[in-house]
């Protein structure tokens, strides 16, 4: 095919992507998406529910942002949450996409409109998760069919990680229409961290980015640093807000004063804080914070989550350990901080990881290669 006529089909090309709401880390990725596709982006989200504490973008830059209104049903935690989202359909009649991108959630009931929509005008839906884990129990195995006949009726599905994405293929889904989009929240590296020396100097320094909440188990981690040998104690400096600070904040000073609370950080503020930094660690579930410690050529320590943290931390860049386990975390801990000059060499795998495979550059090549699939192209 002539390269003009390509670049003119690729013009007219109009990408939709429904979500439930669209969180401000998401839009450097959709903005490296419409790149790909000058025809146009249009996104469609709602608002989250307050108690969830994500901070919602309101624009995205080369793309079309269309608001909703989410109707949730119990929280999004709850195993009988069901969400529907008002104004989808006008959306899709405005934008008239030829290919729409959608959670792969059943739980979206709007969702299954939308996908009949497009089915109706021959236009092509690719859904995009974190995979289809198994479910237990009667009502388990009733959504579990439900959910796989759902999975079936996408033309093909973007996994999150290696394991969300043969979870779809065990769904039904044959494997040439299961793409794996590694979890990103910032553009490829361009600049290589500065230099660290081979040993420590003075006291390590240990450093946790992302919201101050149950789930993220920091009051795990200060327990993890009273534990280990006095000569191994680290500078602790706990990036991030939320409603457990006050708790944590006492607890630190209880169990382990030497730890630091510097409040939410952004931009330049944020890569101060991951340069300084000898060794980042997550302790608890969720992280995207995981991909720019990464980026600024940290080492990691990461509880097992949902599956995306296995394609990221692996035994030359960090360590992997289970959730909510004092005892292997102290002991991951107390092994990384052992030895300055291998956290060197761990933190440049992380760097290199983060330039080849792990930005939103190679998420959005992922979803080109997927839409091009769908419409029968090479991409």
């Amino acid at each position: 095919m002539p390269k003009a006529f390509a670049l003119t089909r690729e013009a007219s090309l109009r990408i939709g992507v429904q979500q439930r709401v669209l969180p401000d880390y998401r839009v450097a990725f959709f903005e490296c998406l419409a790149e790909r596709f000058p025809g146009g982006l249009s996104v469609f989200a709602g608002q989250p529910l307050a108690e969830e504490m994500i901070r919602p973008a309101h624009a995205i830059p080369n793309a079309h942002f269309q608001p909703g209104i989410n109707l949730h049903f119990f929280h999004p935690v709850h195993p009988l949450y069901l969400c529907w989202q008002l104004g989808l359909i006008r959306w899709l009649g405005a934008w008239q996409p030829q290919v729409l991108i959608v959670e792969a959630n059943p739980r979206y009931l709007a969702t299954r409109l939308a996908v009949s929509w497009m089915r109706q005008r021959g236009g092509k839906i690719i859904g995009w998760g974190l995979g289809a884990p198994p479910l237990r129990g009667v009502s388990g195995r009733l959504r579990q069919a439900e959910r796989a006949h759902f999975l079936q009726g996408m033309d093909a599905v973007i996994a999150y990680s290696r394991r969300g994405a043969e979870q779809y293929r065990l769904a039904g889904l044959p494997p040439e229409r299961v793409f794996i989009a590694l979890n990103a929240v910032a553009r490829r590296p361009t600049i290589t961290p500065p230099p660290k020396p081979p040993s420590f100097e003075g006291k390590p320094k240990l450093l946790f980015v992302g919201r101050l909440q149950a789930r993220k188990r920091v009051d795990l981690l200060l327990q993890a640093c009273a534990a280990l040998p006095a000569h191994r104690q680290p500078h602790l400096a706990i990036v991030g807000d939320g409603p457990e600070r006050s708790a944590l904040e006492a607890l630190a000073a209880q169990l382990y004063p030497a730890a630091r609370f510097l409040g939410d950080r952004r931009g330049a503020a944020l890569s101060e804080a991951f340069f300084w930094a000898d060794l980042f660690v997550l302790p608890g579930t969720g992280g995207l914070a995981v991909q720019q410690a990464m980026a600024h050529g940290l080492p990691l320590v990461v509880a097992e989550g949902d599956g995306t943290q296995e394609d990221m931390v692996q035994p030359a860049n960090g360590w992997l350990v289970p959730p909510n386990d004092l005892t292997t975390l102290k002991q991951a801990l107390d092994e990384a901080l052992s030895d300055a000059a291998r956290l060197r060499r761990m933190g440049a795998e992380s760097f290199r990881l983060a330039v080849e495979a792990v930005n939103v550059e190679a998420m959005a090549e992922t979803f080109d290669q997927a839409i091009h699939c769908v419409l029968g192209r090479n991409a």
